[in-house]
């Protein structure tokens, strides 16, 4: 089949260099064009400010020659968070597929009127959750939706971290929203379709020990729903922590554990997962050995490809998108939840 032509404009967002890496496995899926520095350009707050090797090796395009390449078919969108939305909206409006990087900006009635493009004119456009295409989080939504563990009661999860030092830091002290807003839409894209809406959002949002209270580097919010609630924490100063982010969810019947929540070592995740009655996995204590991942972003990429390829249909709706990123904003203290 023939390969898809992808560009990726940006290459300072956090996750810009496992992107590029990633296509560069799907070498038999997609043909790399070449990158947009954002460095020429980008005015917001980034973490990444060189241009790293992984990108040397690539073709170096400007956003005016992807955007009038008519053999181009699709981009990774990976420019500093704020400026995400402003560039993606270029690409909808040329009918170009596209990936985008986390989070929506801070604007929802701009990243409103950018889904809204895509839906109408029938663009495909695919949220960069990286949590998306984890087996350990996919069979939790399993359980969860087939009622395994009953009813569920409680959501607890992490996204804390170490890296970076003071530089990271700094970074994070530009947004108002902190961690929460950079870090913790990842946790709350799992629990939101784990979920649905929730009825409150709150987020609190606090410096950690030692650090000035205009960092927001731990910062925790809690989703209510009903009969539930979903507790999502950050914090970026827990050292050697990421290897120790866990994923806790309670329910009437069970409960399912892990930690780490991802690896990439050559090792799987493990879950931990107690049933007490059958409703549909079998009772007792069980540990379930997941599918090796190679990296975070293969299993979206390739499901980009499939619907560019008119074979398959998101599994992610754009209203599902909007509640993620208004229930992020809420909970990073931009808006009042609704």
């Amino acid at each position: 089949m023939r390969k898809i032509k992808i560009a990726q404009i940006g290459i300072t967002h956090e996750h810009a260099e496992g992107k590029i890496l990633s296509l560069e496995k799907l070498s038999d899926v997609y043909e790399i064009a070449g990158v947009v520095n954002d460095l020429d350009f980008s005015t917001t707050p980034r973490y990444i400010n060189e241009v790293q090797e992984c990108f040397r090796k690539h073709r170096f395009l400007t956003m005016d020659e992807v955007l009038n390449d008519p053999s181009i078919q699709a981009v990774t969108v990976e420019v500093p968070n704020n400026e995400l939305v402003s560039v993606a909206l270029k690409f909808a409006e040329k009918g170009i597929a596209m990936h985008m990087d986390k989070p929506a900006g801070t604007d929802p009635a701009l990243f409103k009127q950018l889904l809204d493009i895509c839906k109408e004119r029938q663009v495909p456009f695919q949220m960069g959750f990286m949590f998306r295409g984890n087996p350990a989080f996919q069979f939790c939504l399993k359980a969860i939706r087939e009622k395994w563990i009953g009813e569920v009661i409680s959501i607890e999860a992490d996204m804390n971290h170490g890296y970076g030092e003071e530089v990271y830091q700094q970074y994070i002290a530009k947004f108002s929203g902190g961690l929460m807003y950079n870090l913790g839409c990842h946790l709350i894209d799992f629990i939101t379709a784990a979920m649905g809406k929730p009825q409150n959002v709150s987020g609190f949002l606090r410096s950690a020990p030692g650090d000035p209270d205009e960092i927001k580097n731990n910062c925790l919010a809690i989703l209510e729903y009903p009969h539930a609630y979903a507790v999502v924490k950050t914090c970026s100063r827990q050292k050697n922590s990421v290897p120790a982010r866990a994923m806790r969810i309670t329910g009437t019947n069970g409960i399912i554990s892990f930690s780490p929540v991802e690896r990439f070592d050559g090792q799987p995740v493990v879950v931990d997962m107690v049933i007490k009655d059958d409703l549909g996995y079998p009772s007792g204590n069980h540990r379930i050995t997941l599918p090796l991942q190679s990296d975070r972003y293969t299993e979206q990429l390739l499901e980009l490809a499939r619907i560019i390829r008119k074979e398959a249909q998101p599994a992610y709706s754009t209203e599902h998108d909007y509640l993620v990123h208004k229930i992020t904003l809420a909970a990073a203290g931009y808006i009042n939840w609704e």
